[in-house]
């Protein structure tokens, strides 16, 4: 199907939820026209090569600055044309240069507007809520502080930490695909 609404997925880790992305959604509703990581060493480059889906490898560490290196992942990500672009697990901190360019969506867990920011399961599961949970926003130049596409809570009830961190990783996944399937029909 020419028709297919086009999807980039970036990563630096174990590309758990482009995996998952790649099984519910690549070549079926969408195409996932191409993976870009900064991590050559990204156990998720196996999931781009198992699925025959193009694979960009930039070292953000080769760039003098976040700019530069942001300036060349627009350029990369532009020549694929994608309807949108996800942030699954990429771990960094996206300037104005990749922002006002690139509509993206990015995955966190907690419940926006609450932890922003690195440790929110920790931080979610210590503070005052009985719930916590994850929320799939638009990537703004403000971290974690896009407009907020869907949100799915978790309840703390009866959890130790451990217990907690496992379902909030189980639900991100199945959230992930939700938002994208939101926007994109």
């Amino acid at each position: 199907m020419a028709n297919r609404k086009k999807i980039a997925v970036l990563f630096s880790g174990k590309g758990s939820n482009f995996a998952h992305i790649v099984k519910h959604l690549h070549a079926q509703e969408f195409e996932v026209v191409v993976a870009l990581t900064n991590n050559a060493n990204a156990e998720g480059i196996e999931v781009a090569n198992a699925a025959s889906i193009p694979l960009e490898v930039i070292d953000a560490k080769t760039y003098e600055s976040r700019e530069a290196f942001d300036a060349v992942v627009v350029e990369r990500l532009q020549a694929y044309k994608p309807d949108l672009t996800v942030l699954a697990g990429f771990m960094r901190i996206l300037t104005p240069v990749f922002t006002e360019q690139i509509i993206s969506i990015n995955l966190h867990p907690s419940l926006l507007p609450r932890h922003k920011g690195l440790k929110a399961i920790e931080k979610s599961y210590e503070d005052e809520h009985s719930y916590g949970g994850v929320s799939i926003h638009y990537v703004s130049s403000e971290l974690d502080g896009g407009e907020v596409i869907l949100q799915k809570e978790v309840s703390k009830e009866g959890l130790n930490f451990e217990a907690y961190d496992e379902k909030v990783r189980s639900i991100e996944k199945d959230a992930l695909v939700e938002a994208i399937r939101k926007i994109l029909r």
